[in-house]
């Protein structure tokens, strides 16, 4: 008996997609940028508006106290009386995860807006993501119920990401690891064809409209040297295994907040610690940390290893808190800064280490903790920097590295509290 075969893919078969994917993946882009712009207008008024005209410090320890116990509270109330509730606990999901009920999205979007005006240290990558599959779902079933299901998961998830970082690379080495393993036809990039025109019209709109760079500015790296490998890959070892305690500490912390059983006082309570924290590590440990990490990368001996090393502990703590008590936003943005902040510790204590080494694989192991995916951590390291000289260091200082964080706890919760592996 013969095996029924689909037929491999060809032009006539992908040219039809190339309408849809450029309307999801500019969609995307616009998503983003609109709730992007309307944090930062928010942002404005919460943090240099409203202080000004209440004579308090702009960036007081009270005022930051204030604010994010605010914030914490009025997320809380959008999770308990607005329709959808933003969604599931933020704890349990990931970057790309199966399509929410479009009703969701307003709640989502509002959720996130908010800690991201409020100084949440999370950023816009997982709700915005989640809030575009929805509604690429949504949209796309009913303009084309014909098309399968999982294509518009996976437009909108790269149409996103390619948004978010400025480029359709991302997108691919993302998609890749999961388009790898579905079964069907054709060649990994026949499969990639759709995501990538999402891909590539979500960068260009971002870039267009708002001209993002993720480069830091920070020197560039001699010709490496035997010293630089070994460095890399302490670096690297470190910036996991610090990574590590927080992964192993996030269920018991996600369980202590949730025993207040109500989302008003576990946000409330999440934002109060988050404004202590604040408080503690200054502003530069608050927000999504992109702009606080270029900030701290344009003068990478102004600070003393204990501040470097105070900041990277602060904001790692701030990142694990505001995950575990509900907050909604993603963990990618803030651990770059979490990473640079060590890589910087780093240099500031062992002054052969050069900057741009340290920074750069700082976040790498980092990333490799907090997302365990590879390629999302290598491209995002890579890219802070305009130096093909650091990829190949990268590549082996990953190998410890992943060693130290396979087969381990995730910074993802099953429903039951208890963390993926």
């Amino acid at each position: 008996m013969a095996l029924e075969t689909r037929p491999t893919p060809s032009a006539r078969t992908l040219l039809p997609l190339i309408v849809p994917s450029l309307v999801v993946g500019v969609g995307a882009s616009l998503v983003l940028l609109g709730v992007s712009a309307l944090a930062e207008k928010f942002r404005n008024v919460l943090w240099e508006t409203l202080p000004d005209a209440l004579g308090v410090g702009r960036y007081s320890s009270l005022w930051m106290i204030v604010m994010l116990t605010a914030t914490g509270f009025a997320v809380g109330l959008v999770v308990w009386k607005v329709h959808g509730h933003a969604g599931p606990d933020p704890a349990t999901t990931g970057l790309v995860d199966p399509p929410l009920p479009a009703g969701t999205v307003p709640s989502l979007l509002l959720a996130s807006t908010l800690a991201l005006a409020g100084g949440v240290s999370l950023g816009p990558e997982n709700p915005i993501t989640a809030a575009n599959i929805a509604l690429a779902y949504w949209l796309g079933g009913r303009a084309l119920p014909r098309v399968p299901a999982a294509l518009w998961l996976h437009l909108a998830a790269a149409g996103t990401i390619g948004a978010l970082f400025g480029t359709p690379v991302a997108a691919a080495l993302v998609l890749s690891e999961a388009l790898t393993a579905r079964p069907g036809p054709g060649s990994l990039w026949d499969k990639l064809f759709g995501p990538l025109v999402a891909a590539g019209a979500g960068a260009l709109t971002t870039v267009l409209v708002g001209s993002p760079t993720f480069d830091l500015g920070l020197p560039a790296l001699p010709r490496p040297h035997w010293g630089d490998v070994l460095a890399a890959m302490v670096i690297t070892s470190v910036a996991a295994a610090l990574t590590m305690a927080a992964v192993y500490a996030f269920p018991h912390l996600h369980r202590t907040f949730h025993r207040l059983k109500h989302p008003l006082l576990v946000l409330t309570a999440g934002g109060l610690a988050l404004g202590l924290l604040g408080a503690l590590g200054g502003p530069l440990t608050l927000f999504k940390g992109l702009d606080q990490v270029k900030e701290l990368a344009a003068d990478p001996g102004a600070y003393s290893a204990g501040e470097l090393a105070l900041l990277t502990v602060v904001k790692l703590a701030a990142v694990l808190t505001a995950a575990s008590c509900g907050l909604r936003g993603g963990r990618i943005f803030p651990s770059v800064f979490v990473g640079a902040a060590l890589g910087l510790c780093a240099y500031a204590l062992v002054p052969s280490v050069h900057p741009t080494l340290g920074v750069v694989c700082g976040v790498l192991g980092v990333l490799l903790a907090v997302t365990r995916q590879g390629w999302l951590s290598l491209f995002t390291a890579a890219v802070l920097v305009a130096d093909p000289t650091v990829f190949p260091l990268l590549c082996v200082a990953t190998l410890p590295a992943w060693l130290l964080v396979t087969g381990r706890p995730q910074m993802q919760l099953h429903d039951d509290g208890t963390p993926l592996r």
